[in-house]
C-alpha cells in the first residue's frame, strides 16, 4: 500500500533583520536553503519539493538544489507575512493536491536526517492535524524566566520553588526542524488565532540538544558551519 501524497515546501524571505541575507547565505560552502531543499529531496516520504521565496539569488539556489520554485507576491513578502500564508500560496499556485504539506525554513541547514519521515510517519500514526519538532528547553526554562522593569525590580515569570536544574518539570520549544500539516488544516484560516494552520490535535517528536540548529543571528551561522564542516571532514575520511 502506497503512503499519503507528501509535498515539500521551504519558505525563505530576502530580507532579514537578524542576520541580512541570510537564507542564500553561504554555509561551508553552499547556500543556507540549498541544506533545506537537500533534506526535503531525501526524505522518503517527498514526492515534490518546492521553494516559496521574494528573493533571486534564494530563488537560484533552491533551483539548483532541485526545487520547484514559487516566488511570492508583495502581499506576503515583508516582515509581516505568514508561515501558513506562503505555503498556502505554493500549494495554490502550483495546483498542487497533496494531502500532507512539509513546512522547511529555508535558514535550517542542520537537521536530522531521518526528521521529516518521523513527522509524516506520526502524523499518520497518530491521525493528528499537525506535527512539529520540538527540543528541550534545556537551563533556559520558564520557570528560570523573569521580568526586569525599569528600576531593574526582578518579577519571576511564573512563580516557583524550584532551586535545582535537575528539578525543573520538562519544558519544550519549537526548534524550527519540521512542520508536517494535514492539507485541511493549512487551509484553516482564522485572523485572530495565528497558529490556526496547526489545526486542533497538534502532535510532536522530540529533538536532541544540536540536532536542529536555526540560524537567526552570526553565531547560529557560526554554529551551523562548524557542524557542516565537521560533517564533510568525516564523509572525507570515510
Amino acid at each position: 500500500m502506497s503512503g499519503p501524497d507528501v509535498a515539500a515546501v521551504v519558505i525563505g524571505r530576502a530580507e532579514s533583520r537578524g542576520l541580512p541575507g541570510k537564507n542564500a547565505m553561504l554555509v561551508a560552502g553552499r547556500p543556507m536553503v540549498a541544506y533545506s531543499v537537500d533534506d526535503a529531496r531525501r526524505a522518503a516520504c517527498v514526492a515534490r519539493v518546492y521553494c516559496s521565496t521574494d528573493g533571486e539569488a534564494i530563488a537560484q539556489a533552491a533551483a539548483e538544489a532541485g526545487a520547484n520554485i514559487v516566488l511570492r507576491p508583495a502581499g506576503i513578502s515583508g516582515f509581516d507575512a505568514t508561515v501558513d500564508s506562503a505555503v498556502r500560496h505554493a500549494i495554490e499556485a502550483t495546483d498542487d493536491l497533496a494531502e500532507i504539506i512539509v513546512i522547511l525554513y529555508a535558514n535550517v541547514p542542520v537537521r536530522p536526517a531521518d526528521l521529516i519521515d518521523r513527522a509524516v510517519d506520526t502524523l499518520c500514526q497518530t491521525g493528528a492535524d499537525s506535527v512539529q519538532s520540538y527540543a528541550a528547553v534545556g537551563k533556559n526554562h520558564p520557570y528560570w524566566t523573569v521580568q526586569l522593569d525599569g528600576d531593574a525590580h526582578v518579577a519571576p515569570w511564573q512563580a516557583n520553588t524550584i532551586y535545582r536544574r535537575q528539578d525543573l518539570p520538562e519544558a519544550f520549544i519549537p526548534d524550527g526542524g519540521v512542520i508536517a500539516v494535514r492539507r485541511a488544516s493549512l487551509f484553516r484560516v482564522d485572523l485572530a488565532q495565528p497558529h490556526a494552520f496547526l489545526g486542533e490535535d497538534r502532535r510532536g517528536i522530540r529533538t536532541e540538544r544540536g540536532d536542529v540548529v536555526d540560524v537567526d543571528d552570526a553565531i547560529d551561522h557560526r554554529v551551523a558551519e562548524a557542524m557542516l564542516e565537521g560533517r564533510l571532514t568525516v564523509e572525507a575520511s570515510r
